[in-house]
């Protein structure tokens, strides 16, 4: 089962976790990081390298919003993101594609933190 971040990485995003992944499956947005679940290995990397604690294994989840965070990182890849007309898919690791400066609207829509 794959891995999921949660609103923890919202506006917080150090990228410890992508510096970690074997598999570059840790997509960067605007606000927010993604991990492709289709992608991810289920090595735990990303996990003990996160220092908000924000990765969680999917298969774990007890708590509503983070269901709703890990279902929201699937649509990241799965509906066109706003800008874009083609959903981003399965580019095959994030170096390939870079930041791409977007983020789902459960995300865009959160508070943004300061500080």
């Amino acid at each position: 089962m794959p891995f999921t971040i949660g609103p923890e990485c919202i506006d917080r995003a150090d990228q410890s976790c992508v510096d970690v992944c074997p598999v570059d499956c840790i997509y960067v947005g605007s606000r927010k990081l993604y991990i492709h679940h289709e992608e991810c290995i289920d090595c735990g990397a990303c996990e003990t390298a996160c220092p908000h604690t924000a990765v969680s294994r999917v298969e774990d989840l007890t708590d509503d919003v983070l269901k709703q965070y890990a279902a929201d990182e699937e649509r990241f890849f799965a509906v066109p993101l706003p800008g874009r007309t083609e959903p981003l898919g399965s580019p095959g690791g994030a170096s390939e594609v870079g930041p791409l400066n977007v983020d789902t609207e459960l995300v865009s829509a959160y508070p943004r933190r300061t500080g």
